[in-house]
């Protein structure tokens, strides 16, 4: 399961595994304060992307679609959370203050659809599958 959360909001044990999905620090917020598992920077938008946007609702689905090429070329931060959300809750952190338009919704629309690169699954040591004899 993953969920999106204010970096401002409490954290809680239903939370999970906490990332912040940021390139900037969140403004006011100290370091020992916010509880999170760690800071994935790769994953948010470039300054480029985030200075072009400037949180302009008009601009919300170019942003969308920009962002989601971006983040095709960053496979291994995504499979990183892909593989999280896999084992437990994962709660992808933000600081935008709008709810309804912001990276961190685009993030976890990528991951939960699939579009994030997703390891094939191990095969046996000897590389082959096991097969039944008959008798």
């Amino acid at each position: 399961m993953i969920r999106i959360k204010r970096v401002y909001e409490t954290a809680s044990p239903s939370d999970g595994s906490r990332f912040l999905v940021e390139r900037l620090w969140p403004r006011g917020m100290k370091k020992e304060a916010l509880r999170m598992d760690g800071w994935l920077r790769d994953v948010a938008p470039s300054p480029e992307l985030r200075k072009w946007y400037g949180h302009d609702p008009a601009k919300w689905s170019e942003f969308q679609r920009r962002y989601r090429r971006e983040l095709d070329s960053h496979s291994e931060a995504c499979r990183q959370l892909v593989d999280i959300a896999r084992r437990g809750p994962l709660t992808l952190l933000y600081s935008a203050s709008d709810t309804e338009r912001n990276s961190a919704l685009v993030l976890k629309d990528f991951l939960q659809r699939g579009t994030a690169p997703v390891r094939a699954p191990r095969r046996p040591a000897s590389g082959r599958r096991s097969e039944k004899r008959k008798s």
